[in-house]
């Protein structure tokens, strides 16, 4: 599962939101991989408020997890008159698609609502009450899904978005007690630190967490991110090994 919601930056951070959606799709497409999008939320000028979907593929966890946390980009907006350089976020979560017996939910626990699904108009606007959204009550946690035309098949991928969501965190309480063990925090996926940094003047990509700087940045938001997931999962199996050793 991944998601990807605007941070602070008004409708530049919704642009950057929408640029690493194709920049992620456009990896998946170099992996073989297959998108199915759940929800799209739009903002004006192209952008996005919030996005998520399902990918399919091989290793898709293993090779994207350490995308999960607040990404930062700085360049001048096409709407700057003066020239100035602004800095945004967008907030990503990669989470493993939880099935039935890894999360169990109970039905008196959700809260489930149906509407008709909005877009742009004309005839992809849905006529009757498709859209779902759900509610899990006990972590205030709340899925939308109006995607599909069915409103069977978008309570089935919307219960499927909310189990991920549950999955994920647990997955992060336990990896938020490991890393106070660790000496880095990769692959911990902590939500309120910049992970990476996109600076368009510069033209360079600078991850947080391993020190590594990459430059070509428009290769980079096209999909060619393969070197520094390749660094962040070796940094990642070099902590493990140091903490199966028992080094500090």
């Amino acid at each position: 599962m991944l998601e990807i919601r605007a941070g602070t930056g008004g409708e530049e951070a919704a642009l950057f939101a929408a640029d690493l959606w194709r920049m992620y799709t456009r990896f998946a497409e170099r992996q073989r991989w297959t998108v199915e999008p759940l929800n799209m939320s739009e903002a004006g000028a192209g952008g996005f408020r919030e996005i998520s979907a399902m990918i399919h593929g091989r290793d898709v966890y293993a090779l994207l997890k350490f995308e999960s946390g607040v990404h930062r980009v700085q360049r001048v907006p096409a709407t700057e008159a003066q020239g100035r350089i602004h800095t945004s976020t967008a907030t990503v979560a990669i989470m493993p698609e939880a099935e039935e017996v890894d999360i169990q939910i109970s039905p008196k626990d959700l809260e489930v609502q149906f509407m008709r699904a909005s877009g742009a108009g004309g005839q992809s606007v849905n006529t009757t009450d498709s859209a779902v959204r759900i509610t899990h009550i006990p972590s205030g946690l709340a899925v939308h899904c109006m995607q599909e035309k069915s409103q069977t098949k978008n309570r089935e991928l919307a219960m499927k978005l909310l189990r991920s969501r549950l999955l994920d965190r647990e997955i992060q309480r336990v990896q938020a007690e490991r890393a106070a063990h660790r000496r880095s925090q990769v692959g911990t996926g902590d939500r309120s630190e910049k992970i990476r940094t996109y600076n368009f003047p510069q033209d360079r990509v600078s991850d947080h967490r391993i020190g590594l700087t990459r430059h070509a940045i428009t290769d980079f938001m096209a999909g060619d991110i393969d070197d520094v997931i390749a660094a962040l999962r070796a940094s990642d199996e070099a902590d493990r090994l140091a903490e199966a050793q028992g080094q500090p």
